[in-house]
């Protein structure tokens, strides 16, 4: 009998993307980044890039995802295959902070990390939108002042009026700004969990259930006894 699959392996396959964001949210953000049919568009940090294909999908647009994620990638290799646009979309295995060919419309959710943090990371996307080019950026932050375990736990996010500080310093302007409300949060908790609770569920009695078990019983208590409800998350479109 074959050995169960990985859990860890798992821990993507009921998110529709990585980051706490519904769909008529996202159809939002979409509209105010207004990707064009001759635009390019690039993914920094792409994960699957299923954002990405909903940018380019209706119009004609390209797109390049970028990760090093290779499980990642190949998924997203095969959504764009699945809906014709395998000649569109391109996904390439490399480190974000090492791209530097410039597009007309960038992405980057949840990835300012791999760029050097919040200020860097909008300094350096700066550097490949042209003039009248778009972003959508997104990242954590606190509205309202964290308690100090919230504080603890993420000490690298800033409030939002901190993030404000670094798009404007880095030459942006805020087209759009908008935050995930609770039920994206906790859908986006949810699902990042979930193939692995289903997983525990058929493989209860597997040598690594137990280690799975607890690991996801902590991300479920430090979830909604440290940060549910007090840690943000905003989206931003921004020109310049």
């Amino acid at each position: 009998m074959a050995a169960p699959e990985d859990p860890d392996r798992t821990r993507y396959d009921r998110m529709r993307w990585n980051t706490p964001l519904s769909q008529d949210h996202a159809a939002l953000l979409l509209d105010r980044l207004a990707v064009g049919a001759t635009d390019r568009v690039t993914d920094l940090g792409c994960g699957w890039g299923e954002l990405l294909l909903r940018a380019v999908e209706p119009n004609g647009a390209s797109g390049v995802g970028v990760d090093v994620d290779a499980d990642g990638l190949e998924r997203g290799r095969r959504l764009a295959a699945a809906r014709g646009l395998e000649d569109r979309v391109t996904f390439v295995e490399a480190e974000a902070a090492s791209w530097d060919e410039p597009a007309d419309r960038l992405l980057c959710i949840g990835s300012s990390h791999v760029l050097g943090g919040t200020g860097p990371a909008l300094a350096r996307l700066a550097e490949l939108t042209p003039p009248g080019g778009r972003l959508l950026f997104g990242d954590a932050c606190w509205t309202d002042p964290p308690t100090a375990a919230a504080a603890e736990m993420f000490a690298e996010v800033l409030p939002l009026t901190g993030l404000l500080d670094h798009v404007h310093a880095a030459g942006w302007r805020v087209l759009h700004l908008s935050t995930a409300d609770q039920r994206e949060w906790d859908d986006f908790e949810s699902t990042w969990r979930a193939a692995r609770q289903e997983w525990l569920i058929r493989h209860g009695a597997d040598d690594r259930a137990t280690e799975v078990r607890e690991r996801l019983d902590a991300q479920l208590d430090a979830y909604v006894r440290t940060y549910r409800g007090v840690l943000q998350f905003c989206y931003l479109v921004l020109g310049r």
